[in-house]
């Protein structure tokens, strides 16, 4: 091994997934080499998530998952000395502010980056400002969230000239006194590197990284050249160099800082959008692959489910009635799809391909647990069906079965409604729920575009509507039983060309153009006021890198060849479903281009489903499809968008907090990465609208908002991929994808109170579960003993080995954004859940692998002074208060 061959030789390891893999693989001796290493601090590992997550395109709560993962492999293998000190995200294509959050309170000292836009770096490397802490957050108090941050010379690879894989093409030193002798030339090409590097950093300290993407598969070339680099650099100290060459790791680096002892400037803002030249902004990668990031954000939140069910139904969950269980291989799937070419869709299609079987795979083995939880809790031995096309209104049971029930699970703390949806045959069912009671139902038929999806021919002519209703973490059954059997029958509709149309509840009502068939109002009724809001489809023609214009859309970059997107339609063709339990208007913009809007009772926002492709590209021109509203709100430039679905920043359009912004594109310069929610206000209205996967989003017109819902595009646009995001999808014509927006419109001080809640419910939704006949015997079943205010959320309840749970709470809100659920609140762990009893509880650090108490993090000077933290107070679980933003992590052991 060419790192145990020198004692002086170090080596930095990032990604866990791939050293698990590798483990398994190893002999004894080689594994008590590995450890020796780890322990002398000669291998040193950095980041230790289970991959290098993404930063705009992964949700907060699976890039904490991801990187509690690999931090507790790496603890469990290595004890202390395995767990990483400095967080390591050198190649995702931008920051997240969340994220830098994140990893201050899993207790890294510094964090490293390697890619910052070419205009910030230029003006930080002008004002020696490329080391500097981040402030992660507005609403903790400092520094609990803030970080070191440091920003790499080479974004991660050697100087010019320096590189010795077998991939490099630079000539080996060779220091012999032969005629190809070139190691004088080598040092002074070296010592000329340091010494410009020098100029741009604060110390006299500075760090080079010593490799690149795939190298040190033979370890023995670098570390040969790199020993004879640094002993002819360091002889040349007897003529008077200055520079001393060693072999490091970024946590000394770290601590060498820290001793400097000097004044750091302070960052409160985010590192997106990311550019690489001027116009070549890396914002479409937000939206690529929307099938992948949807399916990745389903995952996420069916994980929650099932590590739920594991965790409430008890140890024998794993071995019950329908097999061996295991929320393992969804855990560790979910993490790697959290890859910065994984859920950013940057990576080539058969690797997108394999994500989506990891993922599917891990669905099959959660979905036996999930059974044998639901057995368990429900008494019952009954057949459980999963019914996994519903997007495309599938599921055998419900479709052949006159008797039969559903079983909704609420993830989670506070009781939710949930609308659903079921295809059938009959014309009429009666639905009760878990007291008997009769529920409200309605057939309707399935739509001519939901049949096209599913093949046409076949399947259900219908679909049963009725709303449902769940316990905080637990389920209700609700039974189904056909009354009239022959299909749906057609309820009254309305066609373009009639009155105005509308549709209503009691909170909304909708207005659309009786000629172009577009959203042209909403009406919030519970508030007495309105707000013109035009919605309609949109696509920009991709630059394909030709002639004038060398850069081209891609995978990565968005690079649209003019500002001003063309309309799928200027109409749409209509009709309007009007029942009971839900009020629908039908657009088709084309062929390839649908929504329904849709309002259901009880429902305080407008519903958009839409379904896209296969976008047609016969006309060999690449497109980006957008979403766009148009509204008179006069926003001043300003919008505002989520980081990793969690805090909010404002954006201001052709602008940067940090410098002075030359822009040159106009619409993908102003694009930002949306998680969960992207909103337009001004000092009385906010229009807000959630997402159920990532996308782009931006407002390029003052009063608009648009987001990014498909791209299929022709060209490559060079930055690795080789390979044009033109995604076949099931048929090879080409990707369909269908989706959904919530538009909310509220009262801009009062607009968290909703889009906070209802957020959360898109990540971590409701799941639906069927059973032959009357189903479970337990009609009804909360894992709390009384629900959470909506403020709160159990962001973590997972199985930790033999009577021991991971629990992480979390406080939704963010400091001063609403007048009641921005305050504290308040908890009693101990009378909190009902499947078990917590005897001891032990608060951990945010990862939850170290305690709390034992974290000691390196503290840094700003110009305000040194934040010290607060003493960690004595925990009693009876008062468990969390401040806004806060997440709180628990160790608990418990008795069933």
């Amino acid at each position: 091994m060419g790192l145990a061959a020198h004692p002086a030789r170090r080596f930095v390891y990032a990604e866990v997934a791939f050293l698990a893999r590798w483990w398994q693989q190893q002999d004894t001796a080689t594994r008590r080499l590995v450890t020796e290493l780890v322990q002398q601090g000669r291998l040193e590992f950095v980041g230790g998530g289970w991959c290098m997550s993404d930063e705009a395109t992964a949700h907060y709560g699976a890039a904490l998952e991801q990187l509690g993962l690999g931090r507790r492999l790496l603890r469990r293998l290595f004890g202390a000395c395995g767990t990483p000190r400095v967080a390591w995200q050198i190649d995702p294509f931008g920051h997240a502010r969340d994220l830098a959050a994140t990893f201050a309170q899993v207790g890294y000292d510094g964090l490293f980056l390697g890619r910052v836009d070419h205009q910030d770096k230029r003006a930080r490397l002008q004002r020696r400002e490329l080391e500097l802490l981040w402030r992660g957050s507005t609403s903790l108090e400092p520094p609990r969230a803030d970080i070191f941050t440091g920003i790499l010379p080479n974004m991660y690879n050697p100087p010019t000239g320096l590189c010795w894989d077998q991939l490099c093409s630079d000539p080996p030193v060779v220091d012999g006194d032969g005629p190809e002798r070139n190691v004088d030339a080598v040092v002074t090409s070296f010592l000329q590197a340091a010494h410009s590097q020098a100029q741009q950093y604060r110390t006299n300290h500075i760090l080079m990284t010593m490799g690149s993407d795939f190298h040190y598969e033979n370890a023995h070339l670098w570390f040969k050249n790199l020993d004879k680099l640094i002993v002819h650099t360091n002889a040349r100290q007897a003529n008077g160099s200055r520079v001393h060459a060693l072999y490091s790791t970024p946590s000394c680096y770290l601590r060498e800082l820290h001793r400097a002892n000097l004044t750091w400037p302070l960052k409160t803002d985010d590192f997106f959008p990311y550019s690489d030249g001027p116009h070549q902004f890396w914002t479409g990668y937000f939206s690529s692959r929307p099938a992948l990031k949807g399916y990745e954000r389903l995952s996420s939140g069916f994980l929650q489910v099932c590590s739920q069910l594991e965790a409430l139904a008890g140890p024998s969950v794993r071995g019950g009635p329908y097999g061996p269980g295991d929320s393992s291989v969804l855990r560790e799937a979910v993490a790697v799809a959290q890859h910065h070419d994984a859920v950013a869709g940057t990576e080539r299609q058969h690797v997108a391909n394999d994500y989506a079987r990891q993922l599917a795979r891990g669905w099959d083995s959660c979905q036996v647990l999930v059974a044998n939880a639901l057995s368990l809790l429900g008494g019952t031995k009954a057949p459980f069906e999963f019914c996994n096309g519903l997007n495309v209104s599938v599921c055998p049971l419900s479709e052949t079965s006159p008797h039969f029930t559903v079983i909704l699970y609420n993830p989670l703390a506070w009781p939710v409604a949930w609308p659903v949806r079921l295809p059938v045959k009959g014309s009429s069912y009666a639905v009760s729920d878990p007291q008997g009671r009769p529920v409200a139902s309605q057939v309707v038929p399935v739509s001519g575009v939901t049949q096209r999806l599913r093949g046409g021919a076949g399947g259900a002519p219908g679909e049963l509507l009725f709303q449902a209703r769940a316990p905080p973490l637990g389920f209700s059954t609700f039974e189904v039983k056909q009354v009239s059997p022959g299909g749906p029958r057609e309820p009254p509709r309305w066609s373009s060309g009639d009155l105005e149309p509308w549709i209503e509840n009691e909170h909304l009502r909708v207005l659309f153009d009786p000629v172009t068939g577009h959203l042209r109002e909403i009406q919030n009724l519970a508030r007495g006021f309105s707000l013109p809001v035009f919605q309609s489809f949109y696509w920009y023609n991709a630059s394909t890198g030709d002639g004038q214009s060398p850069q081209a859309s891609g995978a990565y970059i968005f690079r649209p060849n003019g500002s001003t997107p063309f309309p799928v339609a200027e109409r749409a063709a209509t009709h309007l479903l009007k029942t009971a339990v839900v009020q629908e208007l039908h657009q088709n913009f084309s062929a390839w281009c649908s929504q329904v809007l849709r309002l259901r009772p009880g429902q305080p926002y407008l519903e958009l489903e839409w379904t896209l492709g296969p976008i047609p590209v016969a006309d060999e021109l690449g497109k980006e499809v957008i979403s766009r509203f148009q509204t008179p709100l006069r926003t001043a430039g300003r919008f505002y968008t989520d980081s990793n679905g969690r805090q909010v920043l404002e954006r201001r359009r052709d602008y940067r907090p940090t410098w002075n912004l030359s822009q040159s594109e106009p619409v993908a310069g102003n694009y930002y990465p949306v998680n969960t929610r992207i909103f337009i206000k001004d000092q009385k209205v906010q229009l807000t609208v959630l997402t159920d996967r990532s996308q782009g989003g931006s407002s390029v017109l003052d009063g608009s908002l648009e987001l990014m819902v498909h791209r299929r595009l022709l060209r490559d646009d060079g930055r690795g991929l080789a390979e044009a995001l033109d995604e076949p999808g099931q048929d090879g014509r080409g990707l369909v994808v269908r989706g959904r927006h919530l538009v909310l419109l509220e009262p801009a001080a009062a607009a968290a109170d909703l889009h906070r809640p209802r957020a959360q419910e898109m990540v971590t939704p409701p799941y639906l579960v069927l059973a032959p006949g009357p189903g479970p015997h337990l009609r009804e079943f909360s894992g709390l003993r009384r629900a959470l205010p909506p403020n709160l959320h159990v962001l973590s309840v997972e199985p930790r080995g033999a009577g021991t749970l991971l629990l992480r709470l979390e406080h939704l809100f963010e400091r001063g954004e609403s007048r009641n659920g921005s305050q504290p609140v308040t908890v009693d762990l101990t009378t909190l859940f009902s499947a078990f009893t917590i005897t001891s509880v032990r608060e951990m650090a945010l990862g939850g692998d170290v305690p709390l108490d034992s974290v000691s993090r390196l503290l840094w000077n700003t110009p305000t002074g040194i934040p010290k933290p607060r003493p960690v107070p004595p925990l009693d679980p009876r008062s468990v208060r969390l401040e806004p933003m806060e997440i709180r992590t628990f160790l608990a052991s418990v008795q069933y």
